[in-house]
């Protein structure tokens, strides 16, 4: 048996009833924020983030 829409939709709104919308985004900016910082890790730091390349490109 698997889960099915209405159950996940069910514990959503629960997961959003406890925490609030802005502890969520919250939680998702830190969660984003620490993948790309792995992810630039992984490719062992070489280049700047592509909104880092295009200040520089601006000065």
């Amino acid at each position: 048996m698997g889960i099915s829409i209405w159950q996940l939709l069910i514990v959503l709104l629960i997961v959003v009833m406890l925490f609030g919308t802005k502890r969520l985004r919250g939680l998702g900016t830190d969660l984003g924020g620490a993948i790309n910082g792995f992810r630039k890790s992984m490719n062992g730091g070489e280049g700047a983030a592509p909104s880092e390349t295009v200040k520089q490109e601006l000065k």
